[in-house]
C-alpha cells in the first residue's frame, strides 16, 4: 500500500493506493465516524463490489442505495434519492456515507454529505481511472444543471480515499481510455517528466499492467494533492487543474450529458486549448502536437463534434470559471506548464471552435 497525504489543516486526509485494498476491512472501519453507514453506489457497480464492502461492516447500522448509472443522472432529482434514504434510515450527524463507484457516484455522495444535516462524513472508494486520479481527490462535489455542468455543488473533503487498482479489471475499455484523459492532463499542465513517462507507457496502462497503473495513480494523486493543498477552494492555482475542461464541459453540455464521456470531452478540450495556445503565440506548435498525438495514442478523440460556434461559445461563458472580468481559460505555455489566462477575445476563441482541423501537422 502507498499513501498520499493531502494537507488541509483540520480537513487533512490520506489517499491509500494498493491492490486488494477493497478487502482491507480494518482500513475502512478506521475512517467511519459513528455507527451508521450509507453506501451509495450505482446499478452497474453494486453487483460487482457491494457485497465485498458489506462484509466488513457487521455491527454497524448499514443501508445501501444503487443509483442509475450515467452522467445524465447526475441531477438534483437523483441526489434527492440519497437524502430520502438517509431520512428513512433515521441517519444522524454521526452517519458516514461511502461512495462506491466512479465520478458521478463520488460527486453526488460528497454533495449529499455536504448538505445532509449541514455536513456529515464520507469516504471515497472510487472504481474508475477518472475517479482514482481526479474526482475522488480534492473535495469538489456537485450535480449538473441542464444549462451547465457541475454548477450546483460544494467543497466537502472526504475522510479518506481508498483506491484499489485491481477494480479496474471490470472497467469497460471505453471508460479506461476516458479516465486516462485526466492522467494526460496532469502531465501536460504540471509535470513534463510525467508526460514523457506517459508517452512511453500508455500501451501498458491500456493493457492494465497493475504495477504501471499503481505508479501512475500515485503520481497523479500526488500532483493533484500538492495543488489542492495550496488552494482548496480554487481561488488561484487550483484552477490549473481545469486544463481542457472549459471546452470539454461545453462539449458535454451541447451533446447532451452521457453521450460523450467526461474524459472524452476533456481530451478534445485539451486539444482545443492547445490549439488556442498556439494561435495566441503562447505555446510552440510542436509541444501542442505532442499532446494531441498522445491523446490519439490513448484511443481518445481529438476532433470536436460539429456544433454552432456561437452557441458553443455561449455555453463556455456559462462555465464556473467566468468572473466579473470575463472567461478564465487554462492554456498551455509548454508541456508540463499551463497558465491561467484572462482577456482572450471571443473572436480568438471562435477561431479554435470553428477550425476545420485542430493543430494540423502541415
Amino acid at each position: 500500500m502507498e499513501t498520499v497525504n493531502l494537507d488541509l489543516g483540520v480537513d487533512s486526509y490520506s489517499i491509500f493506493i494498493g491492490g486488494g485494498l477493497l478487502d482491507d476491512g480494518d482500513l475502512l472501519r478506521r475512517h467511519i465516524a459513528g455507527n451508521q453507514v450509507l453506501i451509495v453506489t450505482n446499478e452497474t457497480i453494486a453487483p460487482l463490489y457491494l457485497d465485498r464492502v458489506l462484509a466488513h461492516l457487521s455491527g454497524y447500522q448499514v443501508d445501501a442505495i444503487a443509483l442509475p448509472d450515467g452522467e445524465q443522472y447526475k441531477t438534483l432529482d437523483t441526489l434527492n434519492l440519497i437524502f430520502t434514504r438517509l431520512i428513512e434510515m433515521n441517519a444522524n450527524r454521526g452517519v458516514t456515507l461511502l461512495a462506491l463507484g466512479g465520478g458521478v457516484v463520488g460527486d453526488m455522495t460528497g454533495f449529499a454529505a455536504a448538505c445532509y444535516q449541514r455536513g456529515v462524513s464520507f469516504i471515497q472508494i472510487p472504481t474508475t481511472v477518472l475517479s482514482h486520479v481526479d474526482s475522488s481527490v480534492g473535495g469538489k462535489t456537485a450535480v449538473n444543471h441542464p444549462l451547465g455542468k457541475n454548477m450546483i455543488g460544494a467543497f466537502h473533503q472526504p475522510k479518506a480515499v481508498i483506491i484499489d487498482p485491481e477494480l479496474l479489471s471490470s472497467l469497460p475499455e471505453r471508460e479506461l481510455r476516458a479516465g486516462l484523459a485526466e492522467v494526460i492532463k496532469h502531465g501536460a499542465m504540471a509535470s513534463f517528466d510525467d508526460f514523457c513517462w506517459l508517452e512511453e507507457n500508455i500501451p501498458e496502462l491500456l493493457s492494465l499492467n497493475i504495477s504501471k497503473l499503481t505508479f501512475a495513480l500515485r503520481r497523479n494523486c500526488q500532483i493533484k494533492a500538492d495543488i489542492v493543498s495550496q488552494d482548496e477552494k480554487e481561488m488561484g492555482v487550483r484552477a490549473l487543474l481545469n486544463f481542457g475542461h472549459t471546452f470539454g464541459h461545453a462539449i458535454e453540455n451541447s451533446m447532451g450529458y452521457g453521450n460523450w464521456l467526461h474524459g472524452e470531452a476533456v481530451a478534445v478540450g485539451m486539444v482545443m486549448a492547445a490549439d488556442l495556445s498556439v494561435r495566441l503565440g503562447m505555446c510552440e506548435h510542436g509541444d501542442a502536437l505532442r499532446l494531441k498525438d498522445l491523446i490519439a495514442a490513448s484511443g481518445l478523440p481529438t476532433v470536436p463534434p460539429e456544433a454552432s460556434g456561437v452557441e458553443f461559445l455561449n455555453i463556455m461563458y456559462r462555465d464556473k470559471k467566468v468572473t466579473d472580468e470575463g472567461l478564465k481559460l487554462i492554456l498551455l505555455r509548454r508541456l508540463g506548464h499551463a497558465e491561467i489566462v484572462e482577456g482572450v477575445s471571443k473572436q480568438e476563441i471562435l477561431a479554435t471552435v470553428n477550425a476545420t482541423e485542430l493543430l494540423s501537422s502541415n
